[in-house]
């Protein structure tokens, strides 16, 4: 008898648990508009590490962007891609971490706030740097 009736406050506390309401889930950070990642790209590749005085035409591949990251009261986008061209057959893997701020874009000279977080395909850098 004893075990039934242990059995039975399990499952009333297991059904209890089921039916107890759940944290809604965080909402996720606004994605950019297409217009703010086309400036983001643009400046970009107006960076060194980005070829921006090369003399041999380079060209990118598998670019990358993580952001909107929130750090410190600072929205921070950081930008990084397969940059082919001036190693002849060995990417080189340039970063740059960029601040956006009263819809202005500044380049900041610390990459190490990009550690860690999870970036998504850039194709907007891919496209506007191989143009002919």
């Amino acid at each position: 008898m004893p075990r039934l009736a242990l059995a039975s406050v399990l499952v009333l506390v297991a059904l209890g648990a089921q039916a107890a309401p759940r944290a809604p889930k965080p909402a996720p950070k606004a994605a950019p508009s297409p217009a703010l990642l086309q400036r983001i790209a643009a400046l970009a590749l107006k960076q060194v590490a980005f070829g921006s005085v090369s003399l041999l035409p380079v060209r990118f591949e598998g670019s990358r962007i993580a952001g909107p990251i929130e750090d410190g009261g600072r929205v921070i986008y950081c930008v990084s891609g397969r940059m082919y061209g001036r190693t002849f057959g060995k990417p080189e893997r340039p970063k740059v971490a960029l601040r956006y701020a009263s819809d202005r874009l500044t380049v900041l000279d610390d990459d190490e706030v990009c550690t860690g977080h999870r970036t998504r395909p850039f194709p907007e850098l891919d496209a506007l740097g191989n143009k002919p």
